[in-house]
């Protein structure tokens, strides 16, 4: 058996929660939170409501609060997931009976943009925004629709000049949505359209941006982080690397 769990510093994820398991079983239970599952090995059987289920690593499966299951492996040789439990209003509340009804969605972007998510946790807006692109996702599954588009032409220029602003201690999702009276979803897809990238993406951009030119001026890269708005050296140094393919110390020599 191996476990971990954590809070993450994300509006509406309550507890990550990482674990595998080869003869755990849990008996009947129930949260007050949405259970976002991902299966990455093996597969789970569990009851939901009374009736039987499986979470299998092709889905992505949904538990709705306040409802009782239980789980348990379906092969001897265990399996392994990776949960987030999200607070009650980050999904709407007519999801419930849906997602009793059909708890496991197959859809292969919303897998790989939850995995992504897992990934990036630490990373306070890019999980944000990668949260409210998945919370949009299941709930137009459930319902068999599109997302919408949103018209308003200016909105993405005024985010990035926000974004912009707010350098280098940056702004959250919530503010931002807040400031500029859109939903985080419309902001996320509206910037992408328009500029090509995720917010997140840009924002960590011009951080790189902000480093590189403490780098060069003689800084050691321990302050040029923190100066440019990451959380510490190594989370310059996965950032840099990914966008320089270099590390900030091979950068300046």
């Amino acid at each position: 058996m191996d476990v971990a769990a954590w809070k993450p510093d994300v509006e509406g994820i309550r507890e990550v929660f990482h674990a595998s398991f080869t003869t755990h079983a849990y008996p009947t239970h129930t949260h007050d939170a949405w259970t976002l599952m991902l299966v990455d090995t093996g597969a789970v059987r569990y009851e939901l409501d009374r009736h039987e289920h499986g979470a299998l690593v092709n889905g992505v499966t949904l538990l709705p609060p306040h409802v009782p299951h239980d789980g348990r492996s379906a092969y001897p040789t265990g399996f392994r997931k990776r949960v987030l439990y999200l607070d009650g209003p980050v999904l709407p509340a007519d999801l419930i009976g849906k997602s009793v009804d059909t708890p496991m969605l197959v859809d292969p972007l919303l897998r790989q943009r939850l995995h992504q998510l897992h990934l990036s946790l630490e990373d306070t807006f890019e999980a944000a925004s990668r949260l409210a692109l998945i919370t949009e996702r299941i709930t137009h599954d459930f319902a068999g629709t599109s997302a919408a588009v949103y018209a308003d032409p200016t909105l993405a220029d005024r985010l990035r000049q926000l974004l912009d602003a707010s350098l280098p201690d940056g702004i959250t999702l919530a503010e931002a949505a807040a400031e500029l009276e859109a939903s985080p979803t419309h902001l996320v897809r509206a910037f992408s359209k328009r500029f090509g990238l995720a917010p997140h993406q840009y924002l960590t951009g011009r951080r790189v941006d902000l480093a590189r030119r403490y780098l060069v001026e003689g800084l050691p890269a321990a302050e040029a982080a923190v100066l440019a708005g990451f959380h510490d050296q190594s989370h310059l140094t996965r950032h840099f690397r990914r966008v320089l393919g270099t590390s900030p110390g091979r950068f300046v020599r």
